[in-house]
């Protein structure tokens, strides 16, 4: 009776490993189930997001009316090979209201997966606005089209916000293709690095991260960039503190 060495490995990751082989190639159930992998991760990319069904869905969160702005790819393919005209804002940008003080602009972009987006990007949101303080003041959410996180530094910044917190469809691989990432920036401004900002990845359950547990380590984040007036690899997350470094 044969053993299958690998069988309580494989039960604990989505890896694919211990995968046997038929001669000198992988048993045909492994390239099929690859095969079908690789499809959902292409679906995932070429999807159009439901920006009507996500507007819907944030306009009942009572932070305000959403707000669609697209990047400057005027399509997907474009936006595809060129990543530079999604960090770019495609139309005008929503002004800063004149009171009160916005401290955290929130943007849910498609990015690389916009099920992603539609699966968990409000969810996530739902969760971490109970875990504000009081008295921060959130700007009315936008959604961004077409997008990449640097997308967010224009729009925070237009919005006046102190921080700004974008969801994002992350790249879909053979493992995962509804995976959202989140990303904080504090003082958000056109050209900043990318080390100025925090990621909370994977956040896709039961897989991955769920939401409260995203919306905690994002409210965790927020805080602490708070504290130290910034963000990035200056803020490290540690024993539950964060310490400059």
């Amino acid at each position: 009776m044969s053993v299958d060495l690998w069988a309580a490995l494989r039960a604990r990751t989505p890896a694919r490993i211990g995968l046997g082989r038929s001669g000198d190639a992988l048993p045909t159930s492994a390239v099929l189930a690859l095969g079908a992998s690789h499809a959902a991760a292409r679906d995932a990319v070429h999807h159009p997001l439901d920006v009507a069904a996500v507007c819907a869905d944030l306009a009942e969160l009572g932070i305000g009316e959403p707000v669609v702005v697209p990047s400057a790819a005027p399509d997907r393919a474009t936006y595809l090979t060129r990543p530079d005209l999604g960090r770019l804002p495609g139309s005008d940008l929503p002004a800063a209201p004149a009171t009160p003080t916005t401290d955290l602009a929130v943007v849910l972009a498609d990015g690389l997966s916009a099920t992603a987006l539609e699966q968990h990007g409000v969810p996530v949101l739902r969760a971490l606005l109970p875990l504000l303080d009081a008295a921060t003041g959130v700007a009315p959410p936008v959604v961004a089209v077409q997008a990449r996180v640097a997308l967010g530094d224009h729009i925070g910044q237009a919005l006046g916000a102190r921080a700004v917190l974008v969801l994002i469809g992350e790249r879909p691989g053979l493992s995962a293709s509804d995976s959202l990432g989140a990303y904080l920036t504090w003082a958000p401004a056109p050209g900043i690095l990318d080390s100025a900002r925090n990621c909370v990845s994977n956040i896709r359950p039961p897989h991955g991260l769920d939401h409260g547990t995203a919306a905690r380590l994002i409210a965790s984040l927020l805080s602490g960039a708070r504290r130290l007036g910034a963000s990035g690899v200056r803020l490290k997350p540690e024993a539950g503190f964060f310490i400059e470094r």
